[in-house]
């Protein structure tokens, strides 16, 4: 992966900058997560002439960026970052990352959309696969969030990405059956060492 057409969204000039190391690309930067109609008229312009990925930090801030920028530009696609792989000794964020791992979110992005998406999964569903209100739920929210490779969230925000990204049941059935294999093997090992 070389050159990437699509504008890439970011936070600030260090994630300019790691993109940059990355790949050969074109960023706008929000200036933090106050985004105002500057940032949202450029990223329109962007979307029409060549299309917009959006790259934040997996923090808060950089989940509002998106939330804002989702619902004001249709189409645009999503890379994420997982949070382990963007630590750095002041925090977490993109800038952190190394190369590699951000060649790697590059080459999965994925469309968000507004709006209710039929095949997508349940609440209900959702419920019963054990990814809220439930011991353990934020762990395998984790997982599944990178056997996804869509980014971590608190319990109704991960739901809500589900859809925004357009993830299928059978996906996600694929994705949670992947999950549920490594905790099994997980459970096997610790019964092993602990009989």
């Amino acid at each position: 992966m070389g050159s990437i057409q699509e504008v890439i969204v970011v936070e600030g000039k260090k994630d300019t900058a790691a993109i940059r190391r990355a790949v050969e690309a074109d960023t706008i930067e929000t200036g933090g997560s106050a985004v105002g109609p500057a940032v949202i008229a450029a990223v329109r312009r962007a979307q029409r002439v060549r299309g917009v990925i959006v790259f934040t930090d997996p923090d808060a801030a950089g989940e509002r960026i998106r939330r804002i920028l989702s619902r004001a530009v249709p189409g645009i696609k999503h890379a994420f970052v997982p949070q382990e792989q963007a630590q750095g000794q002041r925090g977490i964020g993109v800038e952190h990352a190394d190369p590699e791992v951000i060649r790697a979110a590059l080459a999965v992005v994925r469309v968000g959309e507004e709006g209710t998406f039929v095949q997508g999964v349940t609440w209900e569903h959702y419920l019963e696969a054990g990814l809220s209100g439930g011991v353990g739920s934020r762990e395998r929210r984790l997982a599944l969030s990178r056997t996804l490779g869509i980014g971590y969230a608190n319990s109704q925000q991960f739901f809500k990405r589900l859809h925004l990204l357009r993830i299928t049941r059978e996906e996600f059935e694929t994705a949670l059956k992947q999950v549920e294999g490594r905790e099994a093997d997980d459970r096997q090992l610790d019964h092993c060492a602990n009989p």
